[in-house]
């Protein structure tokens, strides 16, 4: 058991840098796509939108199917779709193509991010320690792999159809030799409800929809940082180029560092104080970095809002997931699937507000979603999601 739950631990492992590498070849050859596909900035931009749906559409299809089949089918399934439909966009000659070819890109997407999260709450349930925190910065790692190789088939001229075809068999390689090494599903839960009782469990619990609604809060900010972030620095406080760009550099680093020793933390303190402080952390950071008039007070504002953020995602994913254990693909799908509207709704939302005040009070916002977030991360204690003891043991 130990040697099997060593092996699908990795295996989770390489799911979640696939899934962040896959996905950060799309977004390194994204201008390349744009000017192949002969479409403009505004179009592309409502065409993202389509990588969005389908992504949503995939999480909440994949849920149930990874509550009635296990993740150690469904999450192979996910990875060989989002791996093949990269290929897509590098083919697309026009708007109407690659529209069809973010769809389906975002589909599975979506079928991958929910079953590999289900089948890290079954790794983190073998464990009884948290272990979420690190398969999230293993993503983040994936996708800097991605900027790293995408830069350099980039600089060879490689054409987006031949980049992102070898990156798709790639991914499908790492499919096949990861898949056996997936946990098997865990037995259902030997209770058998009475019919209203069964009604009852079918409908989903007022908690997940406070965990889904914290989710969209919390990645919106996380989505922020990753649309302005760059702009404040420029426009704001008039940094050149490559000095912007540290903004979202330093951000993107302290959350990969952050989610690195979150579980360990989470072990001893409780998911409540990793979202309570970490919120409360990201709230002071970005508050600083909107007020602050001076470039390397922005860059350490950005800096800790990272950190605030690292932790709290991946607690809202586990704590969903250990809300029922037979219905945990569902439960993580809608978590994941509000949260996902949340990273996407920050343009949308904070663009239009800059008509209105400057782009730095408009941070203030995502800092009221981080307050209330920690001013009700007590949702997180209730059960046995409270917090997964750590073990003197290591498995």
């Amino acid at each position: 058991m130990e040697r099997s739950l060593r092996a699908g631990r990795l295996a989770t492992f390489a799911y979640f840098a696939l899934n962040g590498f896959l996905m950060g070849m799309w977004v390194v050859h994204i201008p390349v796509v744009e000017h192949r596909a002969g479409i403009g900035h505004a179009v592309l931009g409502w065409l993202l939108l389509l990588l969005g749906a389908g992504a949503f559409a995939g999480m909440q299809i994949v849920g149930p199917l990874t509550d009635r089949f296990g993740a150690r089918t469904v999450v192979p399934v996910g990875a060989a779709l989002c791996s093949a439909a990269l290929v897509l966009p590098g083919l697309a000659t026009n708007g109407w193509m690659l529209g069809a070819a973010l769809l389906a890109l975002g589909f599975g997407n979506g079928c991958l991010d929910v079953s590999m999260n289900a089948h890290a709450v079954q790794v983190e349930r073998g464990y009884q320690r948290p272990v979420m925190s690190a398969f999230h910065a293993t993503f983040s790692i994936g996708g800097v792999l991605a900027a790293l190789v995408g830069a350099r088939a980039l600089d060879r001229g490689w054409s987006p159809p031949v980049t992102l075809g070898a990156v798709a068999l790639f991914g499908l390689l790492v499919t096949a030799l990861a898949t056996p090494a997936l946990l098997r599903p865990e037995p259902a839960t030997p209770t058998a409800p009475a019919p209203a009782a069964a009604k009852a469990r079918r409908r989903t619990p007022r908690r997940i929809w406070v965990l889904a609604a914290l989710a969209l809060m919390l990645m919106l900010c996380e989505g922020v940082a990753n649309d302005w972030s760059v702009l404040h620095l420029r426009d704001g406080l008039g940094a050149p180029a490559a000095t912007a760009a540290l903004a979202y550099g330093a951000f993107a680093t302290a959350m990969t560092v952050g989610r690195l020793l979150t579980d360990r933390m989470a072990a001893r303190f409780g998911p409540v104080a990793i979202v309570r402080h970490g919120a409360s952390v990201a709230a002071f950071g970005l508050a600083m970095a909107a007020l602050s008039p001076w470039i390397p007070l922005a860059l350490i504002g950005w800096t800790l809002f990272g950190i605030g953020l690292s932790g709290c995602i991946p607690q809202l994913f586990s704590a969903a997931g250990h809300v029922d254990r037979d219905a945990a693909g569902a439960n993580v799908s809608r978590v994941a699937g509000l949260g996902y509207l949340g990273m996407l709704a920050g343009p949308a939302i904070i663009g239009p507000l800059t008509h209105v005040v400057p782009l730095n009070l408009t941070f203030f916002l995502p800092v009221a979603f981080c307050l209330t977030a920690a001013c009700t991360a007590g949702i997180l204690r209730s059960e046995r999601t409270a917090s997964p003891r750590l073990e003197t043991e290591t498995v």
